[in-house]
């Protein structure tokens, strides 16, 4: 037989048991840091006294990814650093989300090389983005609570959603360099030159 709401007495609540473990999932988010450049100092800052990252439940930084529930990408990544973070990424506890904290992880930055991804988010899922160069802790902040408002609001991330290139390709192209044209005297000397190198 089924209780009518007005028969349960007033300490009692009741509430799906999705909501009560986002709720429990929210509240405890354990960021993994991958601070490369200037962004890792204020992810630092975000975690000090004055800004008490600890209000949220997500103070408790991993560094074993297998520990950790949210990435944040903090900085500039290289193509040969790639491959390291998406196995980081990878060996991570489901479910998870990431950040990518300032210009340089989101678009590549005031970087705009072929040694720099330009943007993080060509080569693994990103939930939330924090724009700034680099950005202040509250704006980290933001974007936690953002994550925590993806967790109320979804739960767990649909994994067909969610795919991961592991294949590092950078997709920048750089422009073709000048060409220099040297005189009559300078090609001959470097001519000289090559041919007493190769004898």
């Amino acid at each position: 037989m089924p209780l009518e709401p007005t028969s349960l007495p007033d300490n009692v609540l009741t509430l799906s048991l999705k909501k009560a473990v986002n709720w429990c999932r929210r509240s405890s988010v354990w960021p993994m840091p991958f601070a490369t450049a200037c962004c890792g100092i204020e992810l630092m800052a975000t975690a000090s006294s004055r800004y008490d990252l600890a209000r949220f439940g997500a103070e408790v930084m991993r560094f074993s990814p297998r520990q950790a529930d949210l990435m944040i990408v903090a900085g500039r990544v290289g193509i040969k650093m790639m491959p390291v973070l998406q196995r980081i990424y990878m060996q991570m506890a489901e479910p998870k989300w990431v950040i990518s904290m300032g210009a340089c992880a989101s678009t590549g930055g005031v970087f705009d090389n072929y040694a720099t991804i330009q943007g993080i988010d060509q080569f693994m899922p990103v939930d939330v983005y924090v724009p700034g160069c680099p950005p202040r802790p509250e704006t980290l902040m933001e974007g936690i609570m953002a994550i925590q408002k993806i967790i109320d609001e979804h739960g767990i991330p649909d994994k067909a959603m969610r795919p991961l290139k592991v294949s590092v390709e950078p997709t920048y192209r750089p422009a073709p360099q000048p060409q220099v044209i040297l005189g009559d005297r300078l090609a001959a000397a470097q001519k000289h030159m090559s041919d007493a190198t190769a004898l």
